[in-house]
């Protein structure tokens, strides 16, 4: 990869101005949740992921799974931006019509491999994409970001068990670990921690990241596979509603969209305008 960080700032800054507005719009939620992965989604479609906007159906392109479904405004946002389709879509996004629902989905929308929504579902089919990689002898790579609070969740672990057992270092699951899911903290709601040791006694190799230091997510993906013969975990510890103070680490923007005073005074902290 090797970009200019500056780079990574700038399409970061602009994915979160664009979630807020979208939200504003659409009277729609999970902004907390988007905001927290911005960083991590510049730095991936800023070269961290094998793909072509020109060719969103390349046969050789890395996959890309936003399991965490729910905070789709930012991977909508960040392939607009790379070209994927035209930035207007996003002025209908979760309206009547629109192609850009309140959940990711692919029908009719070029870069996205999969609709989701249905937390704990995005690794297992991450897991079958990448076993059919291998055997057809295809060198893409297949990635699955993932809510922390999707870690409840008893089918992910199956899909835990499931992808060292069959050697996919093709696969790497990004856990944006915000610490906060709907109704709570993580830690209240059900406590993941020792986190990176559950995934390793589970045989995938992990690594620990700050989610908002672009020298670390640049080190991480090129690091990728961590371990020749295992998956890869990057566990992103990351601040939800990173980017704006008033919802840095604030449970009420899970479900909360801002109003018109609140999206102006986001933008400017972003140096955005309205």
């Amino acid at each position: 990869m090797g970009a200019d960080h500056r780079q990574y700032t700038h399409l970061a800054t602009k994915i979160r101005a664009h979630v807020l507005r979208m939200t504003h719009r659409a009277k729609s939620s999970h902004v907390g949740t988007t905001l927290s992965m911005a960083d991590l989604l510049a730095v991936l479609y800023s070269g961290g992921l094998h793909v072509d906007p020109l060719r969103p159906s390349w046969p050789e392109r890395d996959r890309f799974i936003l399991s965490k479904g729910h905070g789709c405004a930012g991977l909508y946002a960040v392939l607009a931006e790379k070209g994927f389709f035209p930035g207007a879509w996003l002025d209908d996004f979760y309206q009547e019509g629109s192609p850009l629902a309140g959940h990711v989905t692919h029908v009719g929308v070029p870069g996205v491999d999969v609709s989701t929504g249905s937390l704990g579902h995005g690794l297992s089919i991450a897991c079958g994409m990448a076993l059919a990689g291998k055997r057809d002898g295809q060198s893409y790579r297949v990635f699955a970001m993932l809510s922390d609070g999707e870690c409840d969740e008893g089918s992910l672990w199956e899909a835990v068990l499931f992808a060292p057992h069959y050697g996919l270092d093709n696969l790497v699951a990004i856990v944006d670990y915000n610490k906060i899911q709907s109704l709570g903290s993580v830690k209240e709601v059900l406590d993941l921690d020792p986190l990176a040791a559950k995934w390793e006694a589970f045989g995938w190799a992990v690594v620990e990241i700050d989610g908002h230091d672009f020298g670390q997510i640049e080190s991480a993906l090129e690091s990728i596979p961590v371990k020749p013969g295992q998956p890869s975990c990057i566990i992103a510890h990351t601040i939800k509603g990173k980017g704006v103070s008033f919802m840095e680490n604030k449970l009420l923007w899970h479900y909360r969209s801002p109003d018109d005073t609140e999206l102006v005074k986001a933008l400017q902290e972003l140096g955005m305008e309205a």
